[in-house]
C-alpha cells in the first residue's frame, strides 16, 4: 500500500473517532476518551529529539503488546511500519490480551504490517523483510526472558542476543543513512552487558544516545517479556530510567562520524562523552 494511501486510510480512521455516527460509535468514543486522558498531561519541554523521522521506513523487533507501534502512528505520524513479534498470534494474544486491539488498529486503520514469529537473531530467514531498506531499526528493552535466575548467564545470554540482533540487522538498513535503535534500562544488570562494545565488534558506533522518554509516547505500556503481571501490580517499566541508542554503520573514512558530530544537539550524548 503505498504511503498516500494510508494517509488517507489514517485520516478517514480518525475521522470516523471523531464522529458521533455509525455502527462503531461505542468503540470509536472509548478510544477518543483514551487519547485524551493521554494527552491532557503536561509533562513539560521534552529535552531530546525523536530518534526517527515521520518518513522513515521503520522495522520495529520484539514489539510486546504492539502500543509503541501504534503511538508512533497516531501521535508522529509514521506510516511506513513495519511491526514485529517473535510470538505466534495464540501466545501472543495470551500474554498481552490487550495487542488485538493495537493490531487491529495497525493493519486494519492504519494499513502497516504485522508479522509474527520472527527471530531478532535471524531476520533474514524472515521473508517480507529479506529486502531491506529500513531507514530505522527499532528494539525496545532486548531481553531473553528467564532463563536463568543467575545474572552472570543472564548477561552473557543477553549479550549473545544482541550481538546476533546486531549482526542480523546491519544488512537490512537502508544506505547510507540508516540507523539502528536500541533502548536499554539503567543500572546493573543492563550496564554489564556493555551494549556500545558489542556493537562495535560488529561495525557499529554509536551516533547519539539519550535518555528514554516514555511520554514522547503517549499510549505507550511498556510490556514484559513473560507478559502481563496477573492481578496488576506496581511494576511499570516506562518509568523506569532508560537510555537509546542510535547506532550507525562505521564505514573506516571518518565522513560519517564527523557528520554525526555536527548533528549533535544541545543536552544530547555522543559515544565519546556518554556515561553509564
Amino acid at each position: 500500500m503505498g504511503r498516500n494511501k494510508r494517509r488517507k486510510l489514517l485520516q478517514k480512521s480518525r475521522t470516523a473517532l471523531n464522529s458521533k455516527k455509525g455502527p462503531s460509535i461505542k468503540h470509536a468514543s472509548h478510544l477518543s476518551s483514551q487519547r485524551k486522558k493521554v494527552q491532557n498531561p503536561n509533562p513539560g519541554p521534552l529535552k531530546h529529539p525523536l530518534p526517527f523521522e515521520s518518513s522513515d521506513k521503520i522495522l520495529l523487533i520484539g514489539e510486546g503488546d504492539f502500543s509503541f507501534s501504534r503511538s508512533l502512528i497516531e501521535h508522529h505520524n509514521c506510516l511506513d511500519l513495519t511491526a514485529t513479534s517473535l510470538d505466534t498470534p495464540d501466545t501472543l494474544f495470551a500474554k498481552y490480551p490487550q495487542a488485538r486491539q493495537n493490531i487491529e488498529f495497525l493493519i486494519g486503520e492504519a494499513g502497516q504490517t504485522v508479522l509474527y514469529g520472527v527471530d531478532a537473531t535471524r531476520l533474514a530467514g524472515c521473508k517480507p523483510l529479506r529486502l531491506g531498506g529500513f531507514g530505522r531499526i527499532v528494539f525496545n528493552f532486548p531481553h531473553v526472558g528467564g532463563k536463568t535466575r543467575d545474572v552472570n548467564r543472564q548477561v552473557r545470554y543477553n549479550q549473545e542476543l544482541l550481538v546476533s540482533f546486531f549482526k542480523s540487522a546491519i544488512h537490512l538498513l537502508q544506505k547510507p543513512n540508516g540507523a539502528i535503535v536500541v533502548t536499554v534500562f539503567d543500572g546493573e544488570p543492563y550496564t554489564l552487558w556493555n551494549i556500545k562494545d558489542l556493537a562495535r565488534h560488529v561495525g557499529l558506533r554509536v551516533g547519539r544516545s539519550f535518555k528514554f522518554q516514555s511520554e514522547m509516547y503517549p499510549g505507550y505500556r511498556h510490556a514484559r517479556t513473560l507478559g502481563n503481571i496477573h492481578g496488576g501490580g506496581g511494576w511499570k517499566g516506562e518509568s523506569r530510567g532508560a537510555r537509546t541508542y542510535i547506532f550507525e554503520v562505521s564505514d573506516g573514512e571518518g565522513g560519517r562520524q564527523s557528520n554525526a558530530s555536527k548533528r549533535k544537539r544541545k543536552g544530547e550524548e555522543s559515544d565519546s562523552d556518554d556515561e553509564e
